[in-house]
């Protein structure tokens, strides 16, 4: 490993831990504003944050072609952000948040499920790991010896759906785009969307929203704006699968942050859930096709030794 890889995976696992220490600030905000005004406010912090990075990262002459597929390609995935963001946001208020966290990044399984709808293969270790994430989702919902799913978990759940959808999306177009620009249209999107819906569903307390500043600040600015741009930065030089690995720590930061910031308990039975599903994240990303075509191939040379 170059300085260079060894430098961006270190920025990678930085990344993850700001994006686990976000859940304690969503948690914390709910108590004091509504899921549309946390959503709303956080990612037009975000949009904001973002705008320097602008001047530094996007091209200076962009074509109009780019500029127009960017915009809408940041549309898009900016109203599964708030799709997938304001189910979180409703679901964490109900759950602890290292369940959260880990049920979130369940979005790395349900990718390639999701690409079963469009006739794509799903390897075999793959489905391991989905079998492996319901027995771990399983010991997190048992109680008193009965599957007890709240519904906060029903929501973190549908969240990571939404991920995945718009982690897919991105995939897709973010060769074509800019990507500071597509992220700046997909944070202030994902922001005017929830501003639209608020007056209908929520009233709007500016006293709630500074008591809940500094979570709102963390959201927006840290874990959007400067995670965002960390991850940019830093995935370029490291490969996909390993910065897949280091960024799903943020589920184990999440657990951590929850219990010593929160003071949030699991009993053994869901931390065992908790390292299931946490093993079959890791599984499901290994690129176990190409590790035995690797190894057929020493096996192979060694014998013409």
């Amino acid at each position: 490993m170059t300085k260079k890889q060894l430098e961006s995976s270190l920025l990678l696992g930085l990344t993850a831990f700001i994006w686990g220490i976000a859940f304690v600030a969503q948690k914390s905000g709910a108590r004091d504003v509504g899921p549309l005004t946390f959503s709303a406010s956080r990612y037009f912090l975000g949009a904001i944050a973002i705008l320097p990075c602008a001047y530094f990262f996007s091209e200076k002459k962009m074509p109009t072609a780019k500029r127009r597929l960017s915009l809408l390609a940041g549309s898009l995935c900016g109203a599964l952000l708030f799709v997938a963001s304001f189910l979180q946001q409703i679901g964490i208020q109900q759950t602890t948040v290292g369940k959260a966290g880990f049920i979130t990044t369940l979005y790395i399984i349900i990718i390639p499920l999701i690409g079963l709808l469009f006739k794509q293969q799903v390897a075999k270790h793959v489905w391991f790991s989905v079998l492996l994430a319901l027995v771990g989702m399983y010991l997190l919902c048992l109680t008193d010896g009965r599957v007890n799913i709240q519904s906060g978990d029903v929501y973190v759940f549908f969240c990571a759906i939404g991920f995945a959808c718009q982690i897919l999306i991105i995939d897709y177009f973010l060769p074509k785009v800019d990507p500071i620009y597509f992220a700046i249209t997909q944070f202030f999107v994902a922001g005017l969307i929830a501003l639209i819906f608020l007056p209908f569903f929520e009233p709007l307390d500016f006293s709630g929203i500074m008591s809940a500043k500094v979570s709102i600040l963390y959201a927006g600015v840290i874990s959007a704006g400067i995670g965002y741009t960390m991850q940019i930065i830093a995935q370029k030089h490291v490969q996909p699968v390993l910065a897949s690995m280091i960024m799903s720590l943020e589920a184990v930061f999440s657990l951590l942050a929850g219990f010593l910031i929160l003071g949030d308990r699991l009993s053994s039975r869901e931390l065992l859930g908790c390292l299931l599903v946490f093993v079959a994240i890791i599984f499901a990303q290994l690129p176990i096709d190409k590790i035995k075509q690797k190894i057929g191939k020493r096996n192979l040379a060694g014998r013409f030794d």
